[in-house]
This record gives C-alpha cells, sequence and structure tokens, in this order.
C-alpha cells in the first residue's frame, strides 16, 4: 500500500517583532499608543510650536539682562532680568543685614548639605542624628547670634530661601514621627488613643494651613501666662508640623490597612509583641507602599511655607514681594522675580521627586527576584 503524497506548505512569514526601547519606542508608547494619545499629541504639539518661539524671544532673546530700571522701560520688548540682578540679595536673604549676610548663606549651605547626606546610603548610620544634631546648633547659631563675637539677629528678620528651608526641613523631619504614632494610634484596640487620633487627624484635615498659622501666630499667646511669651518663629513651626503630620497620618495609615492580617497573626504565633510586630513586619512593608504618597507630602509642605507670610515671616515668596513692593522703579516686573522663584521651587520640588523614585526602586528589589 503506497503512502500518500504530502505537500509542504511554508508558514507565512511573521513581522518582525517591535522594539520595546529606545526614543522611537517610548514615542510609539507614551505620545502616539491611540487615537485619542495621538490627537491630545498633535494638538499640544502644534500649541508648543506657536506659543514656545514667543516665549524664549520674550525670555532670552530681547531680554534686558543688567539690573537699570529705565533701560528696562526703555527696552519695553522682552523680560526684564535686570530685576533679579538688582534684587537677588533682598530676594534670597530677606531682611536680614546686609553686611551679615555670609551668615545665613553659610547656614544654608549646611542645611543643604545635610539633607544631601541624609539621602545617601553611605551616610545611613547612627551618627546620622549626632550630625543633625551638630549642624542644626551650628545654623541656629549663625542665624540667631548672640555668641562667638555674632550680633544678634532676632527671627523676625530671618528671610528668604535659608528660611524656606529651615521650616520645610524642620517640619518634614519632626512630623514624619508625629504621623507614624498617629496612624499607628488611630488602628490602635484602646478606645482613648484611638479617639483621640481621629479627633486630631479629623481637626486638623478640617481647616486651611493659614488658619493654623493664624492660631499659632495671635491666639496661642493669648493662652500663655503672663510676661510668657513663645518666638514667632517656633510657633509657625510648630503649626505646620502638627498640620503636616495629620496629613502624613492618614497616608501611612492606608499602608498599614494594606498588610494582609495573616502576617501579624504569623508573627503573633512567633511570640513577637506588638512594637516587634510594628518595626519589623508591618511599618517597613507599609512605608514601602506609600512612598510616593509621603514623597507628595514632603513636597507639599516645602510649598506650603510660602503661607508663613501672613504672619510676617518673610520666607522666599514674601521676600520678593518686599523686594518689589518697596520699590516702584522694579514694581513692574514682578512676573520675572516669580518665574525666578518658581526656578527655585521647582528645581528643589524636582529633585525631591526624582528621589522619591529612586527610593521605590530600592524599596521594590526584593520583589523583582
Amino acid at each position: 500500500m503506497t503512502e500518500p503524497t504530502r505537500t509542504f506548505t511554508p508558514i507565512p512569514a511573521r513581522p518582525a517583532p517591535v522594539r520595546t526601547d529606545g526614543a522611537v519606542a517610548w514615542m510609539r508608547s507614551n505620545l502616539f499608543g491611540d487615537t485619542r494619545t495621538t490627537i491630545a499629541t498633535l494638538v499640544i504639539g502644534a500649541a508648543l510650536l506657536w506659543y514656545l518661539p514667543q516665549l524664549l524671544h520674550w525670555a532670552l532673546v530681547s531680554a534686558y539682562w543688567r539690573p537699570d530700571a529705565d533701560a528696562c522701560r526703555a527696552e519695553g520688548v522682552g523680560a526684564c532680568w535686570g530685576v533679579v540682578a538688582a534684587k537677588y540679595r533682598l530676594i534670597l536673604l530677606g531682611r536680614y543685614p546686609f553686611e551679615e549676610q555670609w551668615r545665613p548663606l553659610l547656614a544654608t549651605l549646611l542645611m543643604v548639605g545635610l539633607l544631601v547626606a541624609s539621602c545617601s546610603r553611605m551616610f545611613w548610620h547612627r551618627w546620622l542624628a549626632v550630625l543633625w544634631v551638630v549642624v542644626l546648633v551650628a545654623v541656629f547659631t549663625l542665624m540667631h547670634g548672640g555668641t562667638l563675637g555674632l550680633t544678634r539677629v532676632e527671627t523676625d528678620r530671618w528671610g528668604g530661601l535659608p528660611l524656606t528651608i529651615l521650616l520645610s526641613s524642620l517640619s518634614i523631619v519632626m512630623a514624619f514621627p508625629i504621623a507614624l504614632l498617629v496612624a499607628l494610634g488611630k488602628r490602635s484596640r484602646l478606645p482613648a488613643i484611638r479617639t483621640f487620633c481621629v479627633i486630631y487627624i479629623e481637626l486638623i484635615r478640617g481647616v486651611p494651613l493659614i488658619s493654623v498659622l493664624f492660631m499659632a501666630s495671635f491666639m496661642f499667646p493669648l493662652f500663655m501666662p503672663q510676661g510668657v511669651t513663645v518666638d514667632v518663629l517656633l510657633r509657625v513651626l510648630a503649626g505646620i508640623t502638627l498640620f503636616a503630620a495629620a496629613y502624613m497620618a492618614e497616608v501611612i495609615r492606608g499602608g498599614l490597612q494594606a498588610i494582609p492580617k495573616g502576617q501579624i497573626e504569623a508573627a503573633a504565633t512567633l511570640g513577637l509583641g506588638y512594637w516587634q510586630t510594628q518595626r519589623k513586619i508591618v511599618l517597613p512593608q507599609a512605608l514601602a507602599m506609600v512612598v510616593p504618597g509621603i514623597m507628595n507630602n514632603f513636597i507639599s509642605i516645602f510649598k506650603d511655607t510660602s503661607l508663613v507670610t501672613i504672619v510676617s515671616l518673610y520666607e522666599l515668596t514674601g521676600s520678593l514681594g518686599l523686594a518689589l513692593n518697596s520699590d516702584a522703579d522694579w514694581r513692574p516686573y514682578k512676573i520675572e522675580g516669580y518665574l525666578f522663584i518658581a526656578l527655585i521651587y521647582f528645581g528643589f520640588c524636582f529633585a525631591m521627586s526624582r528621589y522619591s523614585l529612586w527610593v521605590e526602586k530600592q524599596v521594590n528589589k526584593s520583589k523583582l527576584r
């Protein structure tokens, strides 16, 4: 019996695999992924092509850079960046005495260096806490003076970028442990602790930060004994800290609720106590889950320091208003001044955002194994 004749049928050629890395792949995925995305990309791209050249011409090509208000008015075409050249000291350092402005400059460099060191893995040791104490003592000594031959400068004359960095850094550092305890307290089985934490969170989150600063600055001294006063900077710092802690507590509580209950029960079977379970099992996982939310809160705190102007503390934004409102020649160029401080805010906030992405990658390495 003869076998049937078999005919060879080739398999149709398949399309080449699409490249998933590189600039073209990124554009295909993010800018031209579907019809709506493509239309939005084309519309936004057309708007940028129309307005961006005009913006660059105003900001760079026809801009005037020298600190000459009369020349800026005579030119009358582009941006007058001379306002920054003329008022940068008052914008960056506020009303601090001119001849002593090296002190806030050095204090700012120390604080920024401390923050950078605290974000570097190589400095994550127990002596980092000691470094914080040493640097903060040095910063307050430089800013306040009264010792080591330094002229005394009251806190109401502090301002500009040093005050912004000081308020935001200290409020972030102090708000985090408070938020951690409040988040744990809100999930506590003890009714008194849980009720107190709920009242604190809802009361603080129910009012704007301006109200908290107003109460801390003007109402709090009315409840103090006769002759006892608390510095306005400390009152404002306490208000920002408590406000930030309430919001951050809810972020952390969201991470705590995401931990499976079985892990806590397993820890109890191993004989671990409450604090051991929280420190070794629950908190490391919960905080890793809410890194974006925590960093978002940090960025919000940094920007919210601009509200302290309401209590006559002239941080970066307030110092700009002080510099321009007190000089009629430069008052028309507020846009250039606000763009200048917006660039400063963007630099710090963008750095925090990128650091948040790095932290997320570090904590998620265990999930990629």
